[in-house]
């Protein structure tokens, strides 16, 4: 079955909730593309030195660059599994 990327987009990525986390997002890759320069952040992630979950926030501060396979990596809470410092 083909995968229906418009009603995915309706009822998860199109709410309000991520709407506004998207929007974080882009301002705080913004936020370090203006202090770093567009040649440091490229193919690299933003990621957050304290989750959002844990209590985190999606200040300057709290934001720093890393690679795409250590800030989106699946096995990076499990144990037994570290996650190289960039």
């Amino acid at each position: 079955m083909a995968r229906d990327y418009a009603k995915e987009y309706r009822d998860y990525q199109g709410t309000p909730a991520q709407i506004k986390k998207r929007s974080e997002r882009n301002h705080a890759r913004l936020e370090a593309e203006k202090k770093l320069g567009k040649a440091a952040i490229k193919g690299k992630d933003i990621g957050h030195k304290k989750a959002l979950d844990n209590g985190g926030s999606n200040s300057a501060s709290n934001t720093k660059v890393q690679s795409v396979k250590s800030n989106r990596g699946w096995r990076a809470g499990r144990k037994g599994y570290s996650v190289p410092n960039v």
